[in-house]
């Protein structure tokens, strides 16, 4: 693919809000994953919850979309001047130029949740300031986002469970080579909700203490909730040390509803469709950010992907030790990572994970660590989802 120019990101998470808190914690190793006491969920087990999500107002014209993963999204927008990034973008090429490509898995579904608590004892109908299309809709973050910056292009939700936000980078990608758009705001937002919390642990899914990815004794993960977003641009101009974004790749493998194929098929596509369309070889990746649920299947088949495909030739881990696993918004917030290792010359560790579990073959990281200079070009992010789903994303440094 032609490459595009990642012009700004950002990312807000349990770790904090922005790009220094999320730097800040992951130089340290830091985990934002607390025991869960979120809403009436009396559950044990760990999660990464967002600070001062409820607080967020939303400008009174979109009163109307008012629900948690929206706030979310809201706060997230207006982080790291990415909203006057993106107003400066529409100055440029136009309102009807700026296409919105954003993924979620639940997006507003808390917001069903409570209204059904308020149900007519009568007759059981739902309250009438409950509005499903502006909330629990699946298209609601993207409509908010369009209609929070006043857009008239295109716009597209992708709800493909844990890749939904891995795969809008390579949706927006086929508009821009299209010429349909000149620019376009990319990212996920995921929040906590009572059916995730309880859906995963009765798939016993759920760790009762903080993750533990790629560890021998990993039982589970740790559900989080993030808004991450970047704007993608034609790289005609841009300047030595910018991040582009190089190569996607997509696959699914349909091996089963919630199982990975137990030898990381759909994974190991993903990953070889990403460095074909980045035209780069395995050895040219310097630093993979690996799904790394922290389920023994999930880690244990990807583990055998990246195995076959960069032996132990390229330094690995899993963020989700420190942000839990966002769902949705994972492959946008996992992005923004791999964005600030390349810019910032680090390789995250992976906070929780203690003794690695020596069936996989992979150099993974415990511990974050200087990047080698002649490592430190590009990154490889991952994000799989359930059914088979499957997504890899190539960053780059501009020369």
């Amino acid at each position: 693919m032609t490459p595009l120019l990642v012009s700004s990101y950002t990312a807000t998470t349990c770790l904090g809000r922005g790009l220094a808190a999320t730097s800040d914690a992951l130089r340290a190793n830091r985990s934002g994953l607390t025991p869960c006491n979120f809403e009436t969920v009396k559950l044990d087990t760990w999660i990464g919850e967002v600070a001062d999500v409820d607080a967020t107002v939303l400008p009174a014209p979109l009163s109307h979309y008012d629900c948690r993963n929206n706030r979310l999204t809201c706060l997230g927008l207006e982080t790291d001047g990415f909203a006057e990034r993106v107003r400066e973008a529409i100055g440029r090429y136009g309102a009807s130029r700026v296409g919105v490509f954003l993924g979620t898995s639940t997006a507003g579904i808390l917001q069903t949740e409570l209204a059904y608590r308020r149900r007519d004892p009568a007759t059981g109908a739902l309250p009438e300031d409950f509005f499903y299309r502006t909330t629990h809709n699946s298209f609601s973050l993207a409509e908010f986002t369009r209609d929070y910056f006043a857009l008239e292009g295109m716009a597209m939700a992708i709800s493909t469970a844990c890749s939904s936000s891995a795969k809008v980078f390579a949706a927006a990608a086929r508009q821009l080579a299209l010429g349909t758009i000149d620019a376009a705001i990319v990212g996920g937002v995921d929040t906590l909700c009572l059916t995730t919390l309880h859906g995963f642990a009765s798939l016993q899914l759920t760790s009762g203490q903080p993750c533990r990815p790629y560890d021998a004794a990993r039982d589970g993960i740790s559900i989080g909730e993030g808004a991450a977003f970047a704007l993608l641009e034609r790289a005609d101009s841009a300047a030595s040390g910018s991040i582009l974004l190089l190569g996607t790749g997509e696959s699914s493998d349909a091996y089963h509803m919630s199982s990975p194929h137990p030898e990381g098929l759909g994974a190991r596509l993903a990953m070889q469709a990403a460095l074909r369309s980045a035209a780069l070889a395995p050895g040219d990746i310097g630093y993979i950010n690996l799904h790394g649920t922290a389920t023994p299947a999930n880690d244990a088949a990807e583990g055998k992907a990246v195995a076959a495909l960069f032996d132990r030739q390229v330094p690995c881990s899993s963020t989700k030790g420190a942000t839990g696993h966002t769902l949705g918004a994972a492959g946008a917030v996992e992005a923004v990572i791999c964005a600030l290792a390349l810019t910032e010359g680090f390789l995250p560790g992976s906070p929780g994970t203690t003794s690695l579990d020596p069936a996989i073959d992979i150099d993974y990281l415990l511990q974050t660590r200087p990047a080698q200079p002649t490592s430190a070009r590009y990154a490889l992010s991952n994000s799989f989802g359930f059914g088979g789903s499957n997504c890899s994303l190539i960053f780059g440094v501009a020369p």
